[in-house]
């Protein structure tokens, strides 16, 4: 006959092993994400492809992670049954993490700046989450470990276990899926693999998978305006931190975060906001995608690629990510009257995409 203690372990173990079942199963229910074609002339040799994750059950890349945070936390029993889970985010990791908080019946708690988009607030709290809204958006790390300890949950950290949580070999990771859907492609290893730095897991993930598999492809990571990320790169300073705060949401962050590995990394550009929302705005002008300020962070540093190689009379693909979709920033960086209030001219830089489109050459944005 069982103890107490057997019996309290079994339920426990059972509640566990269905909330994997539940994640898995939502992975198992998602198809993978599509690679769009961004329209090059042909005979440049050129090709330019965005990997849609606005295409996830949440709308961003950030789904992936959530999903992997879940597990590695379940799996380490750091999670269990009526666990409150708590995130430090800038939004859209927060919105997935709610959507499988949601999933397992688990409280979920959001801390965020102030300053992030009334749309995602919105989606946490459709999704069953509470949103801890701060002033200063370096806090977010403390107030998320105070708020876990205050409850007894789980502080889930994704700036810390971002590149741990991620399965880098493959198992269906994004890098293993970019490479398989250009197999087909006539430049199927790509010359350049261009994402931005956010948590650093999506870098660090394609970083290593690229290594592992022994691929010619070349890691840069774009970084913009007030983020750590790209002065704690170039002076190989991890302890590098910024007191502004980024209008770039989802990648600008205040410190170099644990999950960021620069070896990995053979180049990285600083991009302006400017040229960000310019981009994400081109973006949508040509191809009826509307996404987000970091998938224009992506592009301007691909888009610069694509007139390095031309000018040097290369061939080769190029891939970058469409992070997520533009409705959760509708009044912000679709809109004019928040470009006018934050000071920003888009328009050399717009100058400058169709310049590029125009002639194949890059030419500074006037200053």
């Amino acid at each position: 006959m069982g103890t107490d203690v057997d019996r309290v372990c079994a339920r426990t173990r059972s509640w566990v092993s269905e909330a994997v079942r539940k994640v898995n199963a939502d992975a198992n229910r998602s198809a993978d994400t599509h690679l769009l074609v961004y329209p090059l002339p042909p005979e440049w040799g050129i090709d330019l492809y965005l990997k849609d994750e606005s295409t996830h059950p949440t709308g961003s890349l950030k789904h992936r992670l959530a999903r992997s945070l879940f597990l590695y936390a379940l799996c380490n029993g750091w999670i269990r049954e009526g666990t409150t889970v708590i995130e430090a985010s800038s939004g859209s990791t927060a919105v997935s993490e709610a959507y499988f908080a949601r999933m397992l019946g688990l409280p979920f708690i959001a801390v965020m700046s102030k300053r992030t988009s009334p749309e995602k607030i919105e989606l946490i709290e459709f999704y069953g989450g509470t949103c801890h809204l701060v002033d200063d958006p370096a806090t977010v790390y403390d107030v998320s470990r105070r708020l876990a300890a205050e409850t007894g949950g789980h502080y889930m950290d994704q700036f810390t276990y971002a590149e741990r949580a991620t399965d880098w070999r493959g198992n269906n990771n994004i890098a293993e899926s970019i490479f398989e859907q250009m197999a087909q492609e006539r430049h199927p290893v790509p010359a350049w693999i261009v994402v931005s730095a956010g948590t650093g897991g999506t870098s660090a993930t394609i970083g290593r998978y690229v290594h592992y598999q022994c691929h010619d492809t070349c890691l840069m990571v774009v970084d913009p305006e007030n983020s750590a990320f790209f002065d704690g790169w170039t002076r190989n300073d991890p302890a590098t931190t910024v007191s502004a705060a980024s209008r770039i949401e989802g990648i600008g962050r205040p410190r170099v975060e644990p999950s960021f590995i620069p070896e990995v990394v053979e180049r990285m550009v600083k991009v302006p906001d400017a040229a960000s929302i310019a981009a994400m705005r081109h973006l949508y002008r040509l191809t009826g995608h509307k996404a987000g300020g970091s998938t224009g962070t992506n592009l301007w540093g691909a888009l610069q690629l694509v007139a390095e190689m031309r000018a040097a009379g290369r061939t080769g693909s190029i891939v970058t990510l469409l992070c997520d979709g533009g409705a959760r920033y509708a009044h912000s960086y679709y809109s004019d009257d928040w470009l006018a209030e934050q000071g920003l001219d888009i328009e050399p830089f717009t100058a400058a995409i169709e310049h590029l489109h125009d002639t194949g050459e890059w030419r500074e944005p006037a200053s």
